[in-house]
Protein backbone atom coordinates (compact mmCIF):
# COMPACT_ATOMS: atom_id res chain seq x y z
CA UNK A 1 0.00 0.00 0.00
CA UNK A 2 1.17 3.68 -0.73
CA UNK A 3 0.37 5.66 2.23
CA UNK A 4 1.25 9.57 3.21
CA UNK A 5 3.07 10.04 6.14
CA UNK A 6 1.53 12.71 7.39
CA UNK A 7 -0.39 12.83 10.99
CA UNK A 8 -3.77 14.45 9.36
CA UNK A 9 -5.53 14.24 12.69
CA UNK A 10 -4.14 14.82 16.57
CA UNK A 11 -3.38 11.99 18.20
CA UNK A 12 -0.28 11.27 20.80
CA UNK A 13 0.45 7.91 18.56
CA UNK A 14 2.30 7.22 15.56
CA UNK A 15 2.88 4.57 13.29
CA UNK A 16 6.03 1.74 14.56
CA UNK A 17 7.90 -0.17 12.17
CA UNK A 18 9.77 -3.62 13.22
CA UNK A 19 9.95 -6.90 11.91
CA UNK A 20 8.60 -8.78 14.67
CA UNK A 21 5.35 -6.56 15.92
CA UNK A 22 2.50 -7.02 18.89
CA UNK A 23 -0.56 -4.56 18.92
CA UNK A 24 -3.09 -4.75 21.43
CA UNK A 25 -5.66 -2.38 23.33
CA UNK A 26 -3.51 -3.38 26.41
CA UNK A 27 0.50 -2.20 27.10
CA UNK A 28 0.74 -5.98 28.77
CA UNK A 29 -0.77 -7.71 26.57
CA UNK A 30 1.63 -6.38 23.83
CA UNK A 31 4.63 -7.29 25.60
CA UNK A 32 3.33 -10.69 26.45
CA UNK A 33 3.27 -11.11 22.49
CA UNK A 34 6.55 -9.63 21.66
CA UNK A 35 8.55 -11.81 24.11
CA UNK A 36 7.21 -15.03 23.12
CA UNK A 37 8.71 -13.87 19.51
CA UNK A 38 11.70 -13.28 21.92
CA UNK A 39 11.86 -16.72 22.67
CA UNK A 40 12.03 -17.85 19.24
CA UNK A 41 7.70 -19.00 18.69
CA UNK A 42 5.87 -17.33 16.09
CA UNK A 43 2.96 -14.72 15.43
CA UNK A 44 0.28 -17.40 16.63
CA UNK A 45 2.06 -18.05 19.86
CA UNK A 46 2.04 -14.46 20.29
CA UNK A 47 -1.48 -13.76 19.83
CA UNK A 48 -2.53 -16.97 22.35
CA UNK A 49 -0.14 -15.22 25.16
CA UNK A 50 -2.02 -11.91 24.05
CA UNK A 51 -5.45 -13.22 24.52
CA UNK A 52 -4.92 -15.09 27.14
CA UNK A 53 -3.22 -11.47 29.02
CA UNK A 54 -6.14 -9.71 27.92
CA UNK A 55 -8.60 -11.45 29.83
CA UNK A 56 -6.84 -10.98 32.51
CA UNK A 57 -6.44 -7.13 32.23
CA UNK A 58 -9.57 -6.15 30.20
CA UNK A 59 -11.91 -8.46 32.05
CA UNK A 60 -14.11 -5.86 30.61
CA UNK A 61 -14.06 -7.05 27.02
CA UNK A 62 -13.55 -10.43 27.33
CA UNK A 63 -12.72 -13.26 29.34
CA UNK A 64 -12.19 -16.98 29.89
CA UNK A 65 -15.79 -17.68 28.81
CA UNK A 66 -15.44 -15.92 25.27
CA UNK A 67 -15.92 -16.80 21.66
CA UNK A 68 -12.98 -16.05 19.05
CA UNK A 69 -12.48 -16.01 15.36
CA UNK A 70 -8.75 -15.88 13.60
CA UNK A 71 -7.69 -15.43 10.13
CA UNK A 72 -3.99 -16.76 9.82
CA UNK A 73 -1.46 -16.28 6.85
CA UNK A 74 0.81 -18.85 7.48
CA UNK A 75 3.18 -17.87 5.08
CA UNK A 76 2.01 -19.07 1.84
CA UNK A 77 -1.62 -18.91 2.17
CA UNK A 78 -4.92 -17.61 4.31
CA UNK A 79 -6.70 -19.67 6.68
CA UNK A 80 -9.69 -18.35 9.02
CA UNK A 81 -10.90 -19.74 12.36
CA UNK A 82 -14.88 -19.68 13.78
CA UNK A 83 -14.64 -20.57 17.11
CA UNK A 84 -18.11 -19.49 18.17
CA UNK A 85 -19.87 -21.43 20.36
CA UNK A 86 -23.76 -22.84 19.95
CA UNK A 87 -26.24 -22.79 22.01
CA UNK A 88 -27.35 -25.21 24.62
CA UNK A 89 -29.15 -28.30 23.09
CA UNK A 90 -32.24 -27.59 24.88
CA UNK A 91 -32.80 -24.00 23.55
CA UNK A 92 -35.87 -23.31 21.21
CA UNK A 93 -38.68 -20.30 21.28
CA UNK A 94 -40.79 -22.17 23.86
CA UNK A 95 -38.17 -23.05 26.31
CA UNK A 96 -37.94 -18.92 26.19
CA UNK A 97 -41.39 -18.57 26.28
CA UNK A 98 -42.37 -21.25 29.01
CA UNK A 99 -39.67 -19.22 31.22
CA UNK A 100 -39.77 -15.90 30.28
CA UNK A 101 -42.94 -14.90 28.76
CA UNK A 102 -44.19 -13.55 25.76
CA UNK A 103 -42.68 -9.89 24.16
CA UNK A 104 -45.68 -7.21 22.98
CA UNK A 105 -45.48 -8.57 19.54
CA UNK A 106 -45.93 -11.91 20.48
CA UNK A 107 -42.62 -13.70 20.53
CA UNK A 108 -40.56 -14.88 23.49
CA UNK A 109 -38.75 -12.29 25.58
CA UNK A 110 -34.81 -13.28 25.00
CA UNK A 111 -32.77 -12.17 28.54
CA UNK A 112 -29.75 -10.04 27.82
CA UNK A 113 -27.61 -11.19 30.46
CA UNK A 114 -27.87 -14.20 33.07
CA UNK A 115 -26.99 -17.84 32.09
CA UNK A 116 -30.10 -18.05 29.10
CA UNK A 117 -27.86 -16.05 27.81
CA UNK A 118 -24.45 -17.67 27.74
CA UNK A 119 -23.71 -20.33 24.49
CA UNK A 120 -20.67 -22.58 24.82
CA UNK A 121 -17.47 -20.72 25.54
CA UNK A 122 -15.40 -21.19 22.01
CA UNK A 123 -12.32 -19.16 22.90
CA UNK A 124 -10.21 -21.83 24.64
CA UNK A 125 -10.85 -24.47 22.24
CA UNK A 126 -10.02 -22.23 19.47
CA UNK A 127 -6.70 -21.77 21.32
CA UNK A 128 -6.39 -25.21 20.99
CA UNK A 129 -7.12 -25.54 17.37
CA UNK A 130 -5.21 -22.98 16.57
CA UNK A 131 -2.09 -24.38 18.51
CA UNK A 132 -2.10 -27.98 17.29
CA UNK A 133 -1.56 -26.67 13.46
CA UNK A 134 0.27 -23.42 13.91
CA UNK A 135 1.97 -22.97 17.28
CA UNK A 136 5.18 -24.07 18.30
CA UNK A 137 5.87 -23.00 22.16
CA UNK A 138 4.39 -25.08 25.01
CA UNK A 139 0.66 -23.81 26.54
CA UNK A 140 3.62 -23.92 29.60
CA UNK A 141 5.47 -20.83 28.18
CA UNK A 142 2.78 -19.04 25.93
CA UNK A 143 0.22 -18.85 29.23
CA UNK A 144 3.20 -17.89 31.66
CA UNK A 145 2.70 -13.80 31.34
CA UNK A 146 -0.64 -14.16 31.87
CA UNK A 147 -0.28 -16.22 34.96
CA UNK A 148 2.10 -14.17 36.48
CA UNK A 149 0.11 -10.99 36.38
CA UNK A 150 -3.21 -12.85 37.27
CA UNK A 151 -1.41 -13.88 40.84
CA UNK A 152 0.93 -10.28 41.43
CA UNK A 153 -2.04 -8.41 40.35
CA UNK A 154 -1.86 -4.90 38.16
CA UNK A 155 -2.23 -1.34 38.12
CA UNK A 156 -5.88 -1.35 36.25
CA UNK A 157 -5.65 1.13 33.25
CA UNK A 158 -7.75 4.29 33.10
CA UNK A 159 -9.97 3.37 30.17
CA UNK A 160 -10.41 0.31 31.30
CA UNK A 161 -11.39 1.45 34.65
CA UNK A 162 -13.98 3.76 33.06
CA UNK A 163 -15.75 0.68 31.22
CA UNK A 164 -15.70 -1.16 34.41
CA UNK A 165 -17.21 1.31 36.64
CA UNK A 166 -20.23 1.73 33.55
CA UNK A 167 -20.55 -1.92 33.82
CA UNK A 168 -21.36 -2.26 37.66
CA UNK A 169 -25.16 -1.03 37.82
CA UNK A 170 -26.61 -3.50 35.51
CA UNK A 171 -24.13 -6.71 36.27
CA UNK A 172 -23.49 -6.41 40.15
CA UNK A 173 -26.85 -9.14 40.96
CA UNK A 174 -24.93 -11.54 38.37
CA UNK A 175 -23.91 -14.95 39.84
CA UNK A 176 -20.92 -14.77 40.56
CA UNK A 177 -19.85 -11.48 39.41
CA UNK A 178 -19.84 -9.45 42.33
CA UNK A 179 -17.51 -11.55 44.26
CA UNK A 180 -14.95 -11.95 41.28
CA UNK A 181 -14.80 -8.41 39.92
CA UNK A 182 -15.91 -5.88 42.51
CA UNK A 183 -13.11 -7.24 45.28
CA UNK A 184 -13.79 -4.14 47.37
CA UNK A 185 -17.66 -3.79 47.14
CA UNK A 186 -17.13 -1.58 43.81
CA UNK A 187 -15.03 -1.28 40.18
CA UNK A 188 -11.15 -0.70 40.76
CA UNK A 189 -10.38 2.73 40.33
CA UNK A 190 -7.50 3.67 38.09
CA UNK A 191 -4.16 2.12 39.26
CA UNK A 192 -5.72 0.07 41.67
CA UNK A 193 -4.00 -3.13 42.01
CA UNK A 194 -6.29 -6.34 40.84
CA UNK A 195 -5.35 -9.75 41.04
CA UNK A 196 -7.26 -12.66 39.72
CA UNK A 197 -5.61 -15.90 41.47
CA UNK A 198 -8.54 -18.13 40.51
CA UNK A 199 -7.82 -17.16 36.82
CA UNK A 200 -4.54 -18.23 37.21
CA UNK A 201 -5.57 -21.67 38.78
CA UNK A 202 -7.54 -21.79 35.62
CA UNK A 203 -4.51 -21.45 33.41
CA UNK A 204 -1.99 -23.98 35.03
CA UNK A 205 -4.72 -26.62 34.80
CA UNK A 206 -5.55 -26.08 31.35
CA UNK A 207 -1.35 -26.26 31.24
CA UNK A 208 -1.51 -29.37 33.41
CA UNK A 209 -4.33 -31.20 31.73
CA UNK A 210 -4.85 -29.81 28.72
CA UNK A 211 -7.10 -27.39 27.16
CA UNK A 212 -9.91 -29.66 26.35
CA UNK A 213 -10.11 -29.39 30.34
CA UNK A 214 -12.26 -26.32 29.83
CA UNK A 215 -14.95 -29.04 28.13
CA UNK A 216 -14.56 -32.33 29.33
CA UNK A 217 -13.18 -32.45 32.60
CA UNK A 218 -13.04 -30.81 36.04
CA UNK A 219 -13.39 -27.61 34.59
CA UNK A 220 -16.22 -28.03 32.71
CA UNK A 221 -17.93 -29.93 35.04
CA UNK A 222 -17.52 -26.63 37.31
CA UNK A 223 -19.21 -24.74 34.67
CA UNK A 224 -22.45 -27.20 33.95
CA UNK A 225 -22.55 -27.62 38.01
CA UNK A 226 -22.90 -23.16 38.10
CA UNK A 227 -25.32 -23.66 35.04
CA UNK A 228 -27.65 -25.84 36.61
CA UNK A 229 -27.51 -24.50 40.26
CA UNK A 230 -28.06 -20.48 38.75
CA UNK A 231 -31.39 -21.70 36.78
CA UNK A 232 -29.13 -22.44 33.07
CA UNK A 233 -29.39 -25.36 30.83
CA UNK A 234 -25.95 -25.84 29.96
CA UNK A 235 -24.83 -29.18 29.98
CA UNK A 236 -21.61 -30.97 30.24
CA UNK A 237 -22.75 -32.61 27.22
CA UNK A 238 -23.21 -29.03 25.51
CA UNK A 239 -19.47 -28.48 26.36
CA UNK A 240 -17.75 -31.61 25.46
CA UNK A 241 -19.65 -31.50 21.83
CA UNK A 242 -17.84 -28.13 20.71
CA UNK A 243 -15.18 -27.68 18.28
CA UNK A 244 -14.07 -24.91 16.42
CA UNK A 245 -14.17 -24.96 12.45
CA UNK A 246 -11.51 -24.26 10.31
CA UNK A 247 -13.40 -21.83 7.27
CA UNK A 248 -13.24 -21.08 3.64
CA UNK A 249 -13.33 -17.15 3.87
CA UNK A 250 -14.88 -14.73 2.47
CA UNK A 251 -13.60 -12.02 0.37
CA UNK A 252 -14.22 -8.64 -2.61
CA UNK A 253 -11.89 -6.69 -4.38
CA UNK A 254 -11.68 -3.04 -3.33
CA UNK A 255 -9.53 -0.81 -5.44
CA UNK A 256 -7.27 -3.64 -6.42
CA UNK A 257 -6.89 -5.21 -3.36
CA UNK A 258 -8.40 -8.39 -1.80
CA UNK A 259 -10.11 -7.54 1.57
CA UNK A 260 -10.98 -10.90 3.53
CA UNK A 261 -13.68 -11.60 6.29
CA UNK A 262 -14.72 -14.88 8.10
CA UNK A 263 -17.80 -15.86 6.50
CA UNK A 264 -21.44 -16.08 8.55
CA UNK A 265 -22.32 -16.57 11.39
CA UNK A 266 -20.23 -13.45 11.58
CA UNK A 267 -21.15 -10.07 10.50
CA UNK A 268 -17.91 -9.67 8.50
CA UNK A 269 -19.50 -9.57 5.01
CA UNK A 270 -21.36 -6.48 5.70
CA UNK A 271 -17.91 -4.67 5.55
CA UNK A 272 -17.38 -6.33 2.13
CA UNK A 273 -20.77 -5.45 1.23
CA UNK A 274 -20.69 -1.46 1.96
CA UNK A 275 -17.54 -1.72 -0.26
CA UNK A 276 -18.63 -3.18 -3.14
CA UNK A 277 -21.98 -0.61 -3.01
CA UNK A 278 -18.81 2.29 -2.33
CA UNK A 279 -17.03 1.06 -5.05
CA UNK A 280 -19.17 2.16 -7.45
CA UNK A 281 -18.22 5.60 -6.53
CA UNK A 282 -15.36 7.71 -7.20
CA UNK A 283 -14.58 8.31 -3.50
CA UNK A 284 -10.66 9.88 -4.61
CA UNK A 285 -12.65 12.64 -6.07
CA UNK A 286 -14.04 13.48 -2.87
CA UNK A 287 -12.35 14.87 -0.09
CA UNK A 288 -11.79 12.60 2.81
CA UNK A 289 -13.45 13.91 5.11
CA UNK A 290 -16.17 15.78 3.37
CA UNK A 291 -19.84 15.82 3.61
CA UNK A 292 -20.47 13.50 0.12
CA UNK A 293 -17.73 11.14 1.25
CA UNK A 294 -19.02 10.43 4.05
CA UNK A 295 -22.85 10.23 2.97
CA UNK A 296 -22.01 7.80 0.63
CA UNK A 297 -20.07 5.77 2.98
CA UNK A 298 -23.06 6.30 5.75
CA UNK A 299 -25.91 5.48 3.14
CA UNK A 300 -23.62 2.01 2.12
CA UNK A 301 -23.46 1.06 5.61
CA UNK A 302 -27.27 1.38 6.07
CA UNK A 303 -27.87 -0.49 2.79
CA UNK A 304 -25.23 -3.55 3.69
CA UNK A 305 -26.73 -3.63 7.71
CA UNK A 306 -30.52 -4.39 5.99
CA UNK A 307 -29.29 -7.16 4.10
CA UNK A 308 -27.12 -8.49 7.20
CA UNK A 309 -30.22 -8.37 9.29
CA UNK A 310 -32.57 -9.74 7.12
CA UNK A 311 -29.98 -13.01 6.30
CA UNK A 312 -27.19 -13.28 8.62
CA UNK A 313 -27.55 -16.23 10.39
CA UNK A 314 -25.96 -19.67 11.38
CA UNK A 315 -24.47 -20.79 7.56
CA UNK A 316 -26.57 -23.75 7.71
CA UNK A 317 -29.77 -22.00 7.95
CA UNK A 318 -29.41 -19.48 5.64
CA UNK A 319 -31.96 -19.06 2.59
CA UNK A 320 -29.43 -16.39 0.62
CA UNK A 321 -25.36 -17.59 0.07
CA UNK A 322 -22.80 -14.94 0.83
CA UNK A 323 -21.72 -15.22 -2.74
CA UNK A 324 -25.27 -13.93 -3.66
CA UNK A 325 -24.60 -11.05 -1.21
CA UNK A 326 -22.08 -10.27 -2.49
CA UNK A 327 -22.74 -10.35 -6.53
CA UNK A 328 -21.16 -7.83 -8.16
CA UNK A 329 -24.04 -6.53 -10.04
CA UNK A 330 -26.57 -6.92 -6.84
CA UNK A 331 -23.88 -4.57 -5.46
CA UNK A 332 -23.94 -2.55 -8.13
CA UNK A 333 -28.04 -2.24 -8.24
CA UNK A 334 -27.96 -1.59 -4.54
CA UNK A 335 -25.58 1.64 -5.00
CA UNK A 336 -28.31 3.04 -7.63
CA UNK A 337 -30.15 3.54 -4.40
CA UNK A 338 -28.01 5.98 -2.78
CA UNK A 339 -29.39 9.55 -3.07
CA UNK A 340 -26.36 11.57 -3.44
CA UNK A 341 -28.40 14.55 -2.05
CA UNK A 342 -30.36 12.99 1.02
CA UNK A 343 -30.63 10.30 3.81
CA UNK A 344 -32.78 7.14 3.37
CA UNK A 345 -34.23 4.37 5.83
CA UNK A 346 -33.06 1.14 3.45
CA UNK A 347 -34.90 -2.30 3.24
CA UNK A 348 -33.21 -5.39 2.65
CA UNK A 349 -32.54 -6.24 -0.68
CA UNK A 350 -33.82 -9.12 -2.46
CA UNK A 351 -30.22 -11.02 -4.06
CA UNK A 352 -30.23 -13.55 -6.85
CA UNK A 353 -30.70 -17.00 -4.38
CA UNK A 354 -29.19 -20.39 -5.55
CA UNK A 355 -17.36 -5.75 24.05
CA UNK A 356 -14.60 -7.18 22.41
CA UNK A 357 -10.87 -7.69 21.95
CA UNK A 358 -8.89 -7.25 18.62
CA UNK A 359 -5.18 -8.05 18.47
CA UNK A 360 -3.18 -8.81 15.48
CA UNK A 361 0.77 -10.17 15.49
CA UNK A 362 3.23 -10.91 12.64
CA UNK A 363 6.85 -12.46 12.56
CA UNK A 364 10.20 -11.83 10.71
CA UNK A 365 9.24 -15.35 9.18
CA UNK A 366 6.30 -13.78 7.43
CA UNK A 367 3.22 -15.21 9.86
CA UNK A 368 0.48 -12.68 10.30
CA UNK A 369 -2.66 -13.47 12.97
CA UNK A 370 -5.40 -11.37 13.01
CA UNK A 371 -7.18 -12.14 15.74
CA UNK A 372 -10.61 -11.09 18.00
CA UNK A 373 -12.61 -12.48 21.16
CA UNK A 374 -15.31 -11.16 23.13
CA UNK A 375 -17.36 -11.23 25.84
CA UNK A 376 -20.03 -8.75 24.28
CA UNK A 377 -22.05 -6.45 26.04
CA UNK A 378 -18.72 -5.63 28.24
CA UNK A 379 -18.34 -8.33 30.82
CA UNK A 380 -20.88 -10.31 28.81
CA UNK A 381 -23.40 -12.30 30.86
CA UNK A 382 -22.61 -11.11 33.88
CA UNK A 383 -22.31 -14.54 35.20
CA UNK A 384 -18.92 -15.90 36.35
CA UNK A 385 -17.89 -19.33 38.05
CA UNK A 386 -15.65 -17.84 40.78
CA UNK A 387 -13.34 -20.87 41.69
CA UNK A 388 -12.21 -20.95 38.09
CA UNK A 389 -12.32 -17.22 37.41
CA UNK A 390 -14.59 -17.57 34.39
CA UNK A 391 -16.59 -14.90 33.11
CA UNK A 392 -19.20 -15.97 30.53
CA UNK A 393 -20.50 -14.41 27.45
CA UNK A 394 -23.75 -13.46 26.34
CA UNK A 395 -24.00 -14.53 22.92
CA UNK A 396 -27.70 -16.14 22.92
CA UNK A 397 -28.54 -12.53 23.10
CA UNK A 398 -27.78 -12.75 19.55
CA UNK A 399 -30.11 -15.28 18.53
CA UNK A 400 -33.81 -13.74 17.19
CA UNK A 401 -37.27 -15.27 18.98
CA UNK A 402 -38.98 -15.14 15.49
CA UNK A 403 -39.77 -18.75 14.42
CA UNK A 404 -39.82 -16.56 10.06
CA UNK A 405 -35.76 -15.81 11.02
CA UNK A 406 -32.85 -17.50 9.83
CA UNK A 407 -31.37 -16.99 13.27
CA UNK A 408 -34.18 -18.14 15.38
CA UNK A 409 -32.79 -19.52 18.20
CA UNK A 410 -32.52 -23.64 18.37
CA UNK A 411 -30.20 -26.07 19.78
CA UNK A 412 -26.89 -26.30 19.00
CA UNK A 413 -26.85 -23.34 16.38
CA UNK A 414 -24.25 -20.79 16.29
CA UNK A 415 -26.02 -16.98 16.63
CA UNK A 416 -25.83 -14.12 14.93
CA UNK A 417 -22.20 -12.98 15.90
CA UNK A 418 -20.64 -9.24 16.06
CA UNK A 419 -17.14 -9.68 16.24
CA UNK A 420 -15.15 -10.02 12.84
CA UNK A 421 -11.21 -10.39 11.94
CA UNK A 422 -9.69 -9.13 8.52
CA UNK A 423 -6.91 -9.31 6.36
CA UNK A 424 -6.00 -7.55 3.38
CA UNK A 425 -4.21 -9.17 0.30
CA UNK A 426 -3.58 -8.49 -3.38
CA UNK A 427 -2.49 -10.23 -6.24
CA UNK A 428 1.49 -9.54 -7.80
CA UNK A 429 1.81 -11.35 -11.00
CA UNK A 430 -0.72 -14.01 -10.34
CA UNK A 431 0.91 -14.93 -6.41
CA UNK A 432 -1.20 -13.56 -3.57
CA UNK A 433 0.74 -11.50 -0.95
CA UNK A 434 -0.38 -10.45 2.22
CA UNK A 435 -0.99 -6.76 2.94
CA UNK A 436 -2.27 -5.78 6.16
CA UNK A 437 -3.90 -8.05 9.00
CA UNK A 438 -6.70 -5.32 10.89
CA UNK A 439 -9.61 -5.00 12.75
CA UNK A 440 -11.92 -2.79 14.79
CA UNK A 441 -13.62 -4.23 17.78
CA UNK A 442 -16.96 -2.58 19.30
CA UNK A 443 -20.22 -4.23 18.72
CA UNK A 444 -22.16 -3.28 15.63
CA UNK A 445 -18.89 -0.45 14.68
CA UNK A 446 -17.06 -3.56 13.09
CA UNK A 447 -17.81 -3.62 9.66
CA UNK A 448 -18.01 -0.02 9.76
CA UNK A 449 -14.59 0.87 11.33
CA UNK A 450 -13.78 -1.82 8.47
CA UNK A 451 -15.79 0.19 5.75
CA UNK A 452 -14.30 3.50 7.10
CA UNK A 453 -10.56 2.61 7.78
CA UNK A 454 -10.15 0.83 4.22
CA UNK A 455 -11.65 3.41 2.34
CA UNK A 456 -8.97 5.86 4.78
CA UNK A 457 -6.62 3.73 3.20
CA UNK A 458 -6.75 2.43 0.34
CA UNK A 459 -8.99 5.77 -1.89
CA UNK A 460 -7.33 8.67 0.55
CA UNK A 461 -3.60 6.79 1.34
CA UNK A 462 -3.54 7.60 5.16
CA UNK A 463 -0.98 5.80 7.45
CA UNK A 464 -2.93 2.97 9.58
CA UNK A 465 -2.28 5.50 12.43
CA UNK A 466 -4.07 8.23 10.99
CA UNK A 467 -7.13 6.11 9.59
CA UNK A 468 -7.18 4.99 13.53
CA UNK A 469 -7.28 8.54 14.91
CA UNK A 470 -9.74 9.91 12.24
CA UNK A 471 -13.02 10.75 13.59
CA UNK A 472 -16.11 8.08 13.11
CA UNK A 473 -19.47 8.08 12.52
CA UNK A 474 -21.74 5.12 13.57
CA UNK A 475 -24.90 3.70 12.13
CA UNK A 476 -27.24 2.21 14.83
CA UNK A 477 -29.71 -0.68 14.82
CA UNK A 478 -32.41 1.81 14.06
CA UNK A 479 -30.41 3.18 11.30
CA UNK A 480 -29.83 6.61 13.18
CA UNK A 481 -26.72 8.21 13.75
CA UNK A 482 -24.04 8.57 15.97
CA UNK A 483 -21.04 11.02 15.22
CA UNK A 484 -17.94 11.38 17.51
CA UNK A 485 -16.86 14.39 19.49
CA UNK A 486 -13.91 14.90 17.41
CA UNK A 487 -16.53 14.66 14.23
CA UNK A 488 -16.21 18.49 12.15
CA UNK A 489 -19.09 20.13 13.19
CA UNK A 490 -19.85 21.64 9.97
CA UNK A 491 -19.91 18.45 8.45
CA UNK A 492 -22.32 16.81 11.38
CA UNK A 493 -24.64 20.05 10.63
CA UNK A 494 -24.63 19.08 6.38
CA UNK A 495 -25.77 15.47 7.37
CA UNK A 496 -28.01 16.46 9.11
CA UNK A 497 -29.50 18.70 6.49
CA UNK A 498 -29.55 15.77 4.18
CA UNK A 499 -31.92 14.21 6.75
CA UNK A 500 -29.27 11.80 8.86
CA UNK A 501 -31.09 11.65 12.40
CA UNK A 502 -28.36 12.14 14.31
CA UNK A 503 -28.39 11.42 18.12
CA UNK A 504 -26.10 10.96 20.73
CA UNK A 505 -26.47 7.29 22.77
CA UNK A 506 -24.29 6.89 25.74
CA UNK A 507 -22.89 3.51 25.28
CA UNK A 508 -19.42 3.11 27.34
CA UNK A 509 -18.96 -0.08 25.68
CA UNK A 510 -18.84 -0.79 22.55
CA UNK A 511 -18.56 3.83 21.60
CA UNK A 512 -16.50 4.05 18.39
CA UNK A 513 -14.47 0.98 18.60
CA UNK A 514 -10.93 0.65 19.15
CA UNK A 515 -8.40 -0.76 16.13
CA UNK A 516 -4.91 -2.64 15.36
CA UNK A 517 -3.55 -2.54 12.16
CA UNK A 518 -0.15 -4.09 11.21
CA UNK A 519 0.87 -4.06 7.38
CA UNK A 520 3.76 -4.87 5.35
CA UNK A 521 6.22 -2.16 4.73
CA UNK A 522 6.62 -3.39 0.69
CA UNK A 523 6.55 -6.96 -1.10
CA UNK A 524 10.12 -7.58 0.70
CA UNK A 525 9.33 -9.83 3.44
CA UNK A 526 12.54 -8.56 4.93
CA UNK A 527 11.47 -4.79 5.33
CA UNK A 528 8.91 -5.75 7.94
CA UNK A 529 5.72 -3.81 8.72
CA UNK A 530 3.89 -0.90 9.93
CA UNK A 531 1.81 -1.03 12.77
CA UNK A 532 -0.58 1.13 14.25
CA UNK A 533 -2.89 1.30 17.80
CA UNK A 534 -6.31 2.98 18.47
CA UNK A 535 -5.93 6.01 20.71
CA UNK A 536 -9.49 5.11 22.24
CA UNK A 537 -8.43 2.13 24.03
CA UNK A 538 -5.17 1.77 26.60
CA UNK A 539 -3.33 -0.07 23.84
CA UNK A 540 0.21 -0.18 22.41
CA UNK A 541 2.16 -1.42 19.44
CA UNK A 542 5.73 -3.34 20.98
CA UNK A 543 8.00 -4.40 18.26
CA UNK A 544 11.84 -5.20 17.63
Amino acid sequence: MNFQWNAHYPSTRIPVFARNVATTSHPLASQAGLKMMQLGGNAVDASIAMAAMLMVVEPVSNGLGSDMFAIIWDGQQLHGLNASGVSPQSWNPNYFKNKYGEEGNGLAKRPKRGWDSVTVPGAIAGWMTLHEKFGSLSFETILQPAIEIAERGHAVAPIVAHKWAAAIPELLTGPGFKEFFMPNGRAPNVGEIFKAPEMAKTFRQLCRAGLRDFYEGEIASAIAKHSQTHGGSMTQEDLAKFQPDWVELISKNYRGYDVHEIPPNGQGIGALIALGIVENFDMSALEVDSTLSQHIQIEAMKLAFADVYAYVADPRSMRVKPSEMLDPEYLKSRAKLIDLKKAQTPLAGLPSTGGTVYLTSADESGMMVSFIQSNYMGFGSGVVVPEFGISLQNRGFGFSMDPQSENVVAGGKRPFHTIIPAFITKQVNGITVPEMSFGVMGGDMQPQGHLQTVIRMLDYQQQPQAACDAPRWKVNRDFTLDIEASFNATVASELSQMGHQIKSVEDPYMDFGSGQFIGRLSDNQEDGYIAASDSRRDGLVAGY
